[in-house]
C-alpha cells in the first residue's frame, strides 16, 4: 500500500514514516499543498493522510479540488484544532478518518488496518481492492495511474456488465473516442486481461 503524508512538521511525519515502514508501507512525504499537487497527478496512491492547516492553505480545500477532478483515495485527516466544523466538513468531503494531534502511531496502524479490511474483487489472476483502488496481478502491484484506474474499477465491479462509453469517457482528462480506446488498450496490456467492444454500446469485462 502506498501512502502520502501531508504534514508540515517534518519531525512528526518522520515518525510516522519510519512507523508505517516498519509495517511495509510505502510512504511518501510532502510538507506543502503545492507539492502535494504535483506528486497526485504524477502518481496514484491507496491512502492520503493530511494535516488539515498547512503554512500555504487548507488540505479540506485541496482535497474538494482532488475529489472534483474524480480522486477519490481513502483519506485520513489530523489536525491540533478542536473545531466541529471542520470535523464535519472533512466527513462531508467523505473523509475516511479523522485524528486530534498528537496521536499515536500504533492507533493509525490498527484503523489503516480496519478500515482496508474489505473484499476484493478476484477475476482470473486480478486482484482489486475497491476501497484503497490497489490492483494485484498475480500478486504484483500494478500501478497504472488514476483514469486507467478508475475506468477499471467501473469495468471490474459490473464483471458482465456492458458500461456505456460516455459513463467511462467521464474518466478521461479529454473525453473522446480515441482517447476511451488507447485508455482500455492500456488496461488490457498492464493487466494482461480481455476487455470487450460492444460496438455503439460500451466495453465489458465477461465473467471468468
Amino acid at each position: 500500500m502506498k501512502i502520502l503524508i501531508l504534514e508540515n512538521d517534518s519531525s512528526f511525519s518522520k515518525i510516522l514514516k519510519i512507523f508505517l515502514e516498519q509495517k511495509n508501507y510505502t510512504v511518501v512525504v510532502t510538507t506543502s499543498i503545492k507539492e502535494a499537487e504535483n506528486i497526485t497527478f504524477n502518481t496514484q496512491f491507496n491512502l492520503y493522510l493530511f494535516n488539515i492547516n498547512l503554512p500555504d492553505g487548507n488540505a479540506l480545500d485541496f482535497i474538494e479540488t482532488l475529489r472534483f477532478a474524480e480522486d477519490y483515495t481513502p483519506t485520513f485527516f489530523m489536525t491540533e484544532l478542536e473545531e466541529m466544523s471542520l470535523v464535519k466538513r472533512a466527513f462531508d468531503l467523505d473523509a475516511f478518518d479523522y485524528f486530534r494531534k498528537p496521536f499515536n502511531p500504533i492507533e493509525l496502524a490498527i484503523r489503516i488496518e480496519a478500515r482496508f479490511k474489505q473484499k476484493n474483487i478476484i477475476y482470473k489472476h486480478i486482484e482489486f481492492n475497491p476501497l484503497s483502488k490497489m490492483i494485484k496481478s498475480n500478486n504484483k502491484v500494478i500501478d497504472m495511474g488514476v483514469i486507467p484506474t478508475n475506468i477499471f474499477y467501473k469495468l471490474i465491479k459490473d464483471i458482465g456488465s456492458i458500461i456505456t462509453k460516455e459513463e467511462l469517457m467521464e474518466s478521461l482528462d479529454h473525453p473522446s473516442a480515441n482517447a476511451l480506446r488507447v485508455t482500455i488498450s492500456k488496461i488490457k496490456q498492464r493487466l494482461n486481461i480481455e476487455i470487450k467492444n460492444i460496438r455503439t454500446k460500451g466495453y465489458l469485462i465477461e465473467e471468468g
